[in-house]
């Protein structure tokens, strides 16, 4: 993998890191909010290990599947996890994903890395954004 450009997206949450860890390692809780808004997250498999895979599919308004993919590379539950990251006809990346606890609550850090340029860079961050708005809302009562 190249250098690339990285982003960074961050929200505090309020649950404990151990409990939004396993929101993002889990795939029934990924189904309940991964994509930003309004996509879905159709289908989810993780094979939480060094070396163990994931997949999300993710349906897009218009029917159409568009899949993410990668290569676990550090789990260290329930602080951090690093992984590969390949979306369509992207280049690999890598993205860090880390859980600092806050008081009564956590923040979520994620630093997107290696990717090919700024324009899906700004698409990426778009999504990130998406996703933890998803995971913001699966934490607040209704």
């Amino acid at each position: 993998m190249s250098a690339g450009v990285a982003l960074i997206a961050r929200r505090t949450i309020r649950a404990s890191a151990p409990r939004l860890f396993d929101a993002w390692t889990t795939p029934d809780e990924l189904r309940a909010w991964w994509g930003p808004k309004p996509v879905t997250c159709s289908s989810a498999e993780v094979d939480l290990r060094v070396g163990g895979s994931y997949r999300i599919s993710n349906l897009l308004p218009d029917g159409r599947i568009f899949i993410i993919e990668g290569q676990f590379r550090v789990v260290e539950r329930p602080h951090r996890l690093v992984y590969t990251w390949c979306a369509g006809e992207d280049r690999q990346s890598l993205v860090t994903v880390r859980f600092e606890p806050r008081g009564d609550a956590t923040e979520v850090i994620i630093v997107h890395e290696q990717i090919p340029g700024d324009t899906i860079r700004d698409s990426h961050g778009t999504g990130w954004t998406g996703c933890l708005d998803g995971l913001e809302r699966h934490f607040t009562p209704a």
